[in-house]
């Protein structure tokens, strides 16, 4: 099979997986403290079998690589905390969009710590962003259809969007290290966390439940990183960023069909924008065309 075609596929599979994630959260009925810990746990038997396979843990480790890699990990805990705890306040829907403000908070990172420049197009896609947002907020979710804390589950999505571009920036520091390697290290930081807040005294007695909790891990952490992983090597970056989107798509189809949110049109509009924006962003796309130099009376042949 080509690789691009397998790419595409690989991409295609962890982001639906993804895209779901949301749906075994909500299902498995626990504390989202519970159920990170869970995640984390399952999450490193999984990959631990994985590099293990792969021959990655002979002489890679430093301290360094873990030391970066953990504090990359907490980060991404914290990140997972913030953004499970939005789906019950905000719905699946919104919290998800409202996270894909992620390659905002990149850009700003870009420009606060490495003097990267901002384009008046990378304004121009943050001022559609956040005008998306304006929209999503505004929007008063019917009553008793989502969640109980409307503003601080957006609020959490956005503090999950940035400390997800956090682990990104600390993630780019390990270049060259196996990322199966660094996400085992992210999960084994997110077990030594959470074990003195998870409720270890009073396990899940339901088979269901275990099931849900077991899945989180092992599919939509360890299978999930697998197919990423492996469509990132052989995928061109625009291939990469318009695949990402399936992710919160199948998210809205989710909690649209399993638990019967709907969007009011400000809200539907809001979300579009934000998605766009990101896209746009994510890919490179321009608002207008740029104006091509004179030619200096030299350059004329």
């Amino acid at each position: 099979m080509d690789n691009t075609v397998r790419g595409t596929i690989e991409m295609t599979a962890a982001m639906a997986i993804l895209g779901t994630i949301g749906w075994f959260v909500v299902m498995s009925g626990q504390p989202v403290m519970d159920v990170v810990f869970w995640r984390c746990a399952f999450g490193a038997i999984t990959l631990l079998i994985i590099c293990a396979a792969m021959g990655l843990l002979r002489g890679r480790l430093s301290l360094r690589i873990v030391a970066v890699a953990a504090l990359g990990g907490a980060a991404i805990v914290i990140n997972w905390l913030l953004l499970f705890g939005a789906f019950s306040r905000a719905s699946i829907s919104i919290a998800t969009a409202v996270y894909n403000t992620q390659p905002f908070m990149l850009v700003g990172f870009g420009a606060l710590f490495f003097s990267e420049r901002l384009t008046m197009t990378k304004l121009a896609w943050l001022g559609i962003a956040f005008a998306g947002m304006l929209l999503i907020v505004q929007a008063a979710p019917d009553a008793g259809t989502i969640g109980t804390d409307y503003f601080t589950g957006i609020a959490m999505a956005l503090g999950a969007a940035f400390f997800w571009a956090v682990a990104a920036i600390i993630t780019k520091k390990l270049k060259g290290t196996p990322p199966h390697l660094i996400a085992l290290i992210q999960v084994c930081v997110g077990v030594v966390m959470l074990a003195p807040f998870a409720n270890l005294s009073h396990l899940p007695t339901d088979a269901w439940n275990w099931c849900m909790l077991a899945t989180l891990g092992v599919v939509h952490t360890g299978l999930m990183y697998i197919l990423m992983y492996g469509a990132i090597q052989t995928l061109p970056t625009h291939l990469q960023g318009s695949l990402s989107f399936i992710y919160p798509v199948v998210a809205i189809l989710v909690d649209v069909l399993a638990f019967g949110h709907r969007l009011h049109p400000a809200q539907i509009v809001g979300a579009a924008a934000i998605l766009v924006a990101a896209a746009g962003m994510n890919l490179g796309w321009t608002l207008w065309k740029s104006k091509m130099p004179a030619e200096s009376p030299q350059a004329i042949k």
